[in-house]
């Protein structure tokens, strides 16, 4: 192929008309797997689509009263860290990790998790919690961020989001 032919698109051609969803499923509860669904979901909704947050498993750190504010991000086992694997795992490198994220992402002015769930709520995307994880985790919706749309089990998710795209984080 030549640089003057032209080549097919591989973004997917959506029909403005067709209402379109999205969905993200959060399974992790560590901060550099926070940001990569709430940042898509922000996109999402700037957009017009319907947008659900799934939080299961420990995704429910993300919006656990007690443990949202105070996420972490551990060196250990993440080769994208550029830090060579002994030192990873040594006393304080985690906390120095996760400050140097936290200072990364307040230096390009993105909120904090808290209000970054806050901002996404008063856009219309709708959070939801797993039924199974608030119960394996004995957690109650008073444990929870009050922007909680509500707590569904896997089945009333599935069919919520009939349709959508999907994502897993």
């Amino acid at each position: 192929m030549t640089a003057v032919e032209e080549t097919t698109s591989l973004v997917p051609d959506f029909d403005d008309d067709a209402e379109r969803k999205m969905a993200f499923v959060c399974s992790k509860g560590s901060l550099d797997m926070a940001y990569p669904a709430l940042i898509m979901a922000s996109g999402a909704l700037e957009q017009g689509v319907e947008t659900h947050i799934f939080f299961t498993f420990w995704g429910m750190d993300m919006i656990t009263s007690k443990r949202m504010g105070n996420l972490h991000f551990s060196p250990v086992g993440n080769p994208a860290t550029h830090m060579p694997a002994a030192l990873a795992p040594l006393p304080g490198m985690q906390a120095m990790a996760t400050w140097q994220m936290k200072k990364m992402l307040k230096d390009l002015d993105v909120p904090d998790v808290p209000t970054f769930l806050q901002h996404l709520s008063d856009m219309g995307c709708k959070l939801w919690a797993c039924k199974m994880s608030v119960d394996m985790f004995g957690l109650s919706e008073d444990d929870m961020t009050p922007l909680l749309d509500g707590v569904l089990n896997v089945t009333e998710f599935i069919e919520l989001i009939d349709g959508a795209q999907t994502m897993f984080v």
